[in-house]
């Protein structure tokens, strides 16, 4: 009997690259002995009950779209804790997630070859208050972004939109007080930026402490921005994240499995580059290896 696989396609994600290649990624699926269902979703959101509902039926579920729908898709089986093996055609603008698991980004036929022939790998994921994420809640300069960047700004200029909007986005930094709850550990101070992450790419940039990120280790990696003073100051904070300069005075680095934040104003909240929305207090923990993806075998060749 073939084996039964959902694709769940979000086909406004980046350009639709999707829609060049469906028809390949179908028949190769078809060439492998699957048997091939496909939707497209039609409203944000839907990809979760689709994915949960998809655990009941298939033996094989695959995304493609951006990492928003993989938020969706990976939501929908935590919270109803059902359990089926996911792959991932990487087809939205950054694709953060997927260099964490090396998957190929501009070639979705690859990508698609990759999930016949991969492997197992289970995956921590994040949960944030009631919500779940897959590599990153961030709050601060720069997480507005992802979300006030226009779709079609974002399709024609890809990377360079985020970093254009994130330039504007410069002259109106809001400092947040916080009282930061880590293992054995507060921190107290005005911040301008934070994130949880599980990951090796963040908004397209390359993580800090690369070497030391494991996506299945039931940690996540912890950074704090101090408020600066001045315009020289934001200038040395600016460097010390593009160099990764871990020995700075202006950031904290924490490696943790579960953290509380507080803030006596609201705070906006990025989950996987979507708005997360306002929040006081945020309790945010690590699920160990919580999510099954298919990733590359270690025979398969770097695409």
């Amino acid at each position: 009997m073939n084996r039964r696989v959902l694709i769940i396609v979000n086909p406004h994600a980046g350009k639709g690259m999707i829609k060049r290649y469906l028809c390949d990624v179908i028949d190769l699926f078809v060439k492998h002995q699957w048997q091939v269902s496909v939707v497209t979703t039609q409203a944000k959101g839907e990809a979760t009950q689709l994915a949960s509902d998809a655990a009941l039926h298939y033996d094989l579920l695959v995304c493609s779209g951006g990492d928003g729908t993989l938020n969706e898709v990976v939501s929908g089986l935590v919270k109803d804790e059902r359990h089926i093996p996911i792959g991932y055609l990487p087809a939205g603008t950054t694709n953060d997630f997927a260099s964490s698991l090396q998957i190929p980004k501009n070639n979705l036929p690859a990508a698609a070859q990759q999930i016949i022939d991969g492997k197992g790998f289970l995956c921590d994921v994040g949960h944030f208050n009631d919500r779940i994420f897959m590599y990153v809640a961030a709050f601060g300069a720069f997480t507005e972004v992802s979300y006030s960047t226009p779709q079609d700004f974002k399709n024609n200029f890809g990377r360079a939109a985020y970093i254009l909007e994130g330039i504007k986005s410069l002259t109106n930094i809001v400092t947040y007080h916080l009282k930061v709850e880590c293992e054995n550990e507060l921190i107290e101070g005005d911040f301008i930026y934070g994130q949880i992450s599980n990951s090796t790419s963040v908004g397209g940039f390359q993580a800090m402490s690369l070497k030391d990120v494991q996506l299945d280790d039931g940690l996540f990696e912890l950074l704090l921005v101090h408020r600066p003073n001045n315009l020289l100051d934001l200038q040395t904070i600016i460097a010390a994240l593009l160099t990764q300069d871990e020995n700075s005075s202006w950031l904290v680095h924490r490696k943790l499995s579960k953290v509380k934040i507080t803030c006596e104003t609201p705070v906006p909240w990025t989950l996987d580059g979507e708005f997360g929305g306002n929040h006081q207090t945020m309790v945010i923990r690590n699920l160990p290896k919580a999510v099954e993806f298919i990733v590359r075998n270690e025979e398969q060749p770097l695409v």
